[in-house]
């Protein structure tokens, strides 16, 4: 388990990054793009930021090229928010658990409207 002070500069990064894309990647080509957790090395040098992006499958590849596009001024902007020794280096994941959690929502919801559909 990381230390409450990796957590915290965890939570801390994760709220600086989620307000750089949303002032600076725009909604209607990217969709909506969201930072689900991040995960800061020990060293505070790199982290791994899952995120995920609401929207239609083309809306997702531009989504994530203009998060790799815009990750240099992303970080410059998480330099300039968050007093660190070090600014980490951003390495931007696709996170699909929201997608997955809606999928496994909408089975229940089938279920629960056909029990007998469950049982074939």
């Amino acid at each position: 388990m990381p230390s409450l002070r990796i957590q915290r500069v965890n939570e801390l990064l994760k709220r600086a990054i989620g307000e750089a894309i949303r002032r600076e990647l725009p909604v209607n080509e990217t969709g909506l793009i969201t930072v689900n957790e991040v995960d800061v090395a020990g060293d505070l040098k790199t982290a791994t930021v899952y995120a995920s992006v609401l929207g239609n499958a083309e809306q997702q590849k531009r989504g994530f090229a203009h998060l790799e596009q815009h990750r240099p001024r992303i970080q410059d902007i998480v330099a300039r928010s968050v007093v660190l020794k070090y600014t980490p280096v951003l390495r931007f994941v696709f996170d699909d658990s929201v997608v997955r959690g809606n999928r496994v929502l909408e089975i229940i919801e089938n279920l629960e409207k056909d029990p007998k559909a469950g049982t074939e």
